[in-house]
């Protein structure tokens, strides 16, 4: 029978579903030439968001018998607010320079996170499945939200086409995994594996194959990544930063969820495979994107070595590695969200100023902008005494703890070489003489704040990392 209390781990998703809702109707409501603060709807359901799941941590709490607002979850569905927030500061300057139906804009960014939040809490692999779709189909739509443009509409139908084929891999998995064992809960699929654990079912392994699929797709890990430079590139540059940062976050607490309690007792199988996977994926992304020169690109195979590094994480699979997943989520967001917010502000309508050749003098130009930029291309390259320095050094050092000594140097030499395409940009904007582009628009005083705060966040996270790690680390232990 249902209860009131089954609704509690999803008050989060609820307000987000009803700021979106909100969103459509003032857009719907709106007279021609009326100017109506629809982003603040948003900010308000983020907020919303973000206070009831700190009001929820530390008490794990089961909706329906398959939502679990754990610290595990509750974490995520924090780092999903301060991403939702981020882009949605960013947002009201670019949504009016590119002529963007407001109303529509936010409400897929929020349809998109209460997806993503839901994905997060999930222990049942159907509502997984559901969560990845209404995500899904949020992000194709914001993928393609320019019509007008041949490179936004040509990126969203290859999305869509790869993602519908990669869905199809996940239902699947799916399907064999409720053929192993009568259900589809995470719970009981991970306790019939464990009883089995002397003599696995070849369905097993296939279930565990497919559903390795899906999740590598959504993560843009090799050799499913194929999607993501043309996606990135012909979605509007915000989209594109909200799409590398929040999919990738709820992707990878649904996989970490999935691999490492319920298929834990498959371990020795998917283990080598998941280590080659995340060894192709650092250096794939690494070698093709230093022969990059436009950086929405650039930042597209920064994403998918990223993503490497987050699967060493998770390879791993010890308690350093569990946490460093979580950590590593929160410092990777904040720099590449902020790297695409600069591209984003210093773009014009008719000309997005993303090639590496625009940026040159950048610094006597724009120097906060510049500065700003600076500190987000240090830190997605691993560079103390930033947070991306802290996070690597909590995922090699996973890797090393558990013997996986060869999977650590390949990931130290990868972000050694990633090093090379960050400070390329920063050598333009520094030492390179004055380019002649389009002058944008000055950014608002909320994006200039936005900034800041990233920035801001960035030199916390890696000069004093402390209590979030240990957040990280409380929260893992919530489901394992």
């Amino acid at each position: 029978m249902i209860s009131a209390s089954d609704f509690a781990p999803i008050i989060p998703v609820l307000c987000v579903v009803a700021a979106g809702i909100a969103c459509m109707l003032a857009e719907a409501l709106r007279q021609p030439g009326e100017q109506m603060p629809i982003g603040g709807l948003a900010v308000i359901g983020l907020a919303g968001a973000g206070i009831t799941a700190a009001l929820l941590w530390g008490r794990t709490v089961i909706g329906f018998g398959v939502v679990t607002a754990d610290n595990f979850a509750l974490f995520v569905v924090l780092v999903l607010v301060v991403i939702g927030l981020l882009t949605v500061l960013f947002s009201p300057a670019l949504v009016a320079r590119d002529g963007l139906p407001a109303g529509e804009y936010y409400a897929l960014v929020l349809f998109g996170l209460a997806g993503m939040m839901l994905m997060a809490m999930a222990t049942d692999l159907l509502v997984i499945f559901l969560a990845l779709e209404v995500l899904s189909l949020a992000v194709y739509v914001l993928t393609a939200i320019r019509r007008h443009t041949i490179g936004g509409v040509e990126a969203g139908f290859k999305y869509f086409l790869l993602g519908a084929f990669s869905s199809a891999f996940f239902l699947y998995g799916i399907a064999f995994a409720f053929g192993v064992a009568g259900s589809t809960r995470l719970e009981r699929l991970g306790s019939v594996l464990a009883a089995e654990a002397m003599n696995q079912s070849p369905l097993a392994l296939v279930a565990v194959g497919l559903l390795l699929v899906g999740f590598a797709f959504k993560v843009s890990a090799v050799p499913f990544h194929m999607w993501t430079p043309d996606a990135y590139e012909g979605a509007p540059t915000l989209v594109a930063g909200f799409m590398s940062t929040a999919v990738k976050a709820a992707a990878f607490a649904s996989f970490t969820r999935v691999f490492l309690s319920a298929l834990e007792p498959l371990r020795p199988s998917w283990a080598p495979a998941l280590w080659a996977i995340a060894a192709a994926t650092m250096i794939l992304g690494t070698v093709v994107g230093v022969a990059q020169t436009n950086l929405k690109r650039m930042l597209a195979y920064s994403s998918i070595a990223h993503a490497g590094y987050l699967l060493v994480a998770l390879v791993a699979a010890n308690d350093v590695g569990k946490s460093a997943v979580l950590f590593y989520l929160l410092v990777y967001a904040i720099g590449n969200l902020g790297a695409f917010a600069t591209i984003a502000l210093l773009g014009t309508r008719d000309r997005a100023n993303d090639d590496l050749d625009s940026y040159a003098g950048l610094s006597t130009r724009h120097p906060a902008i510049a500065a700003a930029m600076a500190v987000f291309l240090l830190s997605l390259g691993g560079l103390p005494p930033t947070a991306g320095f802290v996070g690597k050094w909590y995922v090699f050092s996973a890797a090393v703890q558990s013997g996986y000594y060869g999977l650590a140097v390949i990931g130290v030499l990868t972000s050694v070489v990633s090093i090379f395409f960050y400070l390329r940009v920063i050598v333009m904007m520094y030492m390179a003489p004055p380019a002649e582009v389009p002058s944008p628009a000055a950014p608002s005083r909320v994006a200039v704040w936005a900034l800041a705060v990233s920035v801001l966040i960035t030199f916390y996270l890696g000069v004093l990392p402390g209590r979030i790690v240990e957040l990280a680390s409380r929260s893992v232990a919530t489901i394992f």
